[in-house]
């Protein structure tokens, strides 16, 4: 068995391949399958998998791909019924995330596909907590398998590849997560996937496609705590405004489960934090994670990658990537996943485990970077003030000068009940002299008060030209123009009544909310408060001649009717049904301000 390697030239390479791009010759181009296969579970119940094997006699090492998501939209029949898709198409379509079973059998594996109970075909009832570790030593003494076993497939496919880890199967010998969901919480937990406790609609837009096992009938009542926290969701006037989501909460869990139980409990747990804390030294299995800068739309698989590749000990390796989407059917970075898997799988010398850990693809500059950790060792954490007239600048204002004393900036954000227009505060640096390359996480610190007990801050992160005008008195030069291009980097949110931190878990550059029910807080109408937000990471370089822009809003909107959206995964937040005055703070005593990662042109 020959692998090759190949290498692209430095100017032409692909936010879709990290490179060096690998690959066998794929010897076995038939596939047998064993469709709908009954696997006994410990306590008696069956889960259903779908079995895909190279068509011959032998022994093959297995990658299983197992989610929550219907099995029956995965494999090769759907790929050759639709073709992979990319971001743009409207057949996009999210689930279909378990990989290319073409590309795996032919080259020497078998690609099994199942669900646990309670989804699709498996049975239900009872915990399905060791549905994963029972499959995969199941998979591991078939006549088929040579007893090594790896896992496949992204997002709710990742997430499951994370948490078995954590029970260790002794016949697991590699997974590859790729966006993978939190890090804190089973399968996922609230706080990576709600960043500042701000309630996004990316798991009722996905929710259109389960296959979770519902039984329907009268809404009943439920266990008291949770009757009572129904009971105040319902007279949630935020929820209310939003006829589809209020329906939802009205079926009392019997629609969409998974989201129901995020309304009605919209807030982090302290004990599942600690627990997952302590699981993290649990993975010992080799683990390749990331996530595409795109991840920044619905949170949890960039803010989750990043926080595995942290915590865990394990061999692992972290793969930050372009910022569209990746195709579905998903067969992306499969070049990578088969260096990964033949590596620890087959045993083979594929130099995936000589490189550097990191690789991290950077918009703006189009091109992959590595690095030995994330984030990367030579960052200058630098500061950009928030100044008046919207304006971003690098000194803090000096002390007992004209400039020290600055009133306030103002915006005011009608609930979507009456308007559709998001407004919105700008600041922007001058046109940049030279490149200045922005990678890693980053954070704002806020000074500001509002009118009501609470907002949402939600701030967007743009690069703005280039811009070759120069700001002046003479007539035609007193604005910056208004048709400079904007392409959004990032976005960072927090509720306002979620602004309390843990200092001993905070980063400068990533503030952790404690995002419990006990710490959450309401403001005090017209009190000045600092708000600390975490932006989420990415790379971008900022040519010369561009702007570094840090757009502050406090609502988004759905683009579509009656909460439909034109972009299946761009959630949009439940924002405030009441108009509210937003006031931003920039003075010497109270100096709002960016963190950036600025990384040195001589790295």
């Amino acid at each position: 068995m020959t692998a090759t390697t190949t290498y692209s030239p430095a100017w032409l390479q692909s936010a879709e391949n990290p490179g060096p791009a690998y690959d066998r010759p794929p010897l076995y181009p038939s596939i047998a399958r064993d469709i709908d296969v009954m696997v006994p579970m410990r306590d008696g119940v069956n889960i259903c998998v779908d079995v895909y094997r190279p068509e011959e006699a032998g022994k093959f090492p297995a990658l299983l791909a197992f989610a929550i998501y219907n099995k029956e939209f995965q494999g090769p029949d759907m790929a050759e019924a639709l073709p992979p898709q990319p971001a743009w198409s409207p057949l996009w379509t999210g689930p279909l995330e378990a990989g290319d079973t073409k590309f795996f059998v032919s080259r020497g594996y078998v690609h099994v596909i199942g669900s646990p109970r309670g989804v699709g075909k498996s049975q239900g009832g009872g915990s399905r907590e060791w549905d994963c570790y029972d499959l995969i030593e199941w998979i591991a003494a078939q006549p088929w398998c040579d007893g090594n076993v790896g896992m496949v497939g992204i997002s709710g496919f990742g997430a499951e590849q994370l948490a078995v880890a954590k029970k260790q199967p002794p016949h697991l010998k590699a997974i590859f997560p790729f966006d993978s969901r939190g890090a804190y919480g089973e399968f996922g937990g609230f706080r990576d996937e709600y960043p500042g406790g701000v309630i996004h609609l990316f798991r009722y837009l996905v929710g259109h496609f389960s296959a979770i096992h519902q039984n329907k009938g009268a809404p009943g009542p439920l266990p008291p705590p949770l009757e009572k926290a129904w009971a105040e969701a319902m007279s949630n006037p935020d929820y209310k405004m939003y006829p589809h989501v209020y329906n939802l909460l009205a079926q009392k869990g019997q629609h969409m489960p998974p989201y129901f139980h995020v309304l009605v409990d919209p807030y982090d747990n302290e004990a599942a934090v600690e627990k997952s804390e302590a699981e993290f030294s649990r993975i010992e299995v080799p683990t390749y994670t990331g996530s595409g800068w795109y991840g920044y739309t619905y949170k949890t698989h960039l803010n989750g990658c990043q926080q595995w590749f942290q915590k865990i000990s394990a061999p692992k390796k972290l793969m930050l990537a372009g910022p569209a989407h990746l195709e579905r059917p998903f067969h992306t970075f499969h070049s990578e996943i088969l260096r990964w898997h033949d590596h620890w799988l087959k045993g083979l010398d594929t130099g995936v485990t000589d490189e550097l850990p990191v690789k991290y693809w950077v918009m703006g500059e189009n091109r992959w970077r590595t690095a030995s950790d994330w984030p990367l060792q030579e960052t200058q954490w630098t500061k950009l003030y928030l100044g008046s007239w919207e304006r971003l600048v690098p000194h803090s204002i000096a002390p007992s000068s004209a400039t020290e004393v600055q009133p306030p900036d103002t915006f005011v954000q009608m609930p979507p009940t009456q308007t559709n227009t998001v407004q919105r505060l700008r600041y922007m640096t001058d046109p940049l002299p030279e490149d200045v390359l922005v990678a890693g996480p980053i954070a704002l610190t806020l000074y500001a008060s509002i009118d009501q007990d609470d907002t949402n801050w939600i701030v967007i992160l743009k690069d703005l030209g280039p811009d070759v005008s120069v700001m002046s008195v003479r007539e035609g030069e007193r604005e910056v123009p208004a048709n400079l291009h904007e392409r959004e980097i990032t976005r960072g949110w927090l509720k306002a009544s979620h602004r309390a931190t843990d200092p001993k878990r905070s980063k400068p550059w990533w503030p952790w909310h404690k995002l419990t029910r006990a710490a959450q807080r309401k403001v005090e109408p017209g009190k000045v408060e600092e708000y600390q937000i975490q932006v989420l990471a990415t790379a971008n370089l900022f040519r010369k001649g561009h702007r570094i822009c840090l757009d502050i809003t406090s609502m988004d909107l759905p683009t579509g009717v009656a909460g439909a959206t034109n972009a299946e995964y761009v959630p949009y937040h439940i924002c405030s049904s009441k108009t509210v005055v937003h006031r931003i703070y920039h003075d010497r005593e109270r100096p709002s301000h960016l963190l950036l990662p600025v990384i040195p042109p001589s790295s």
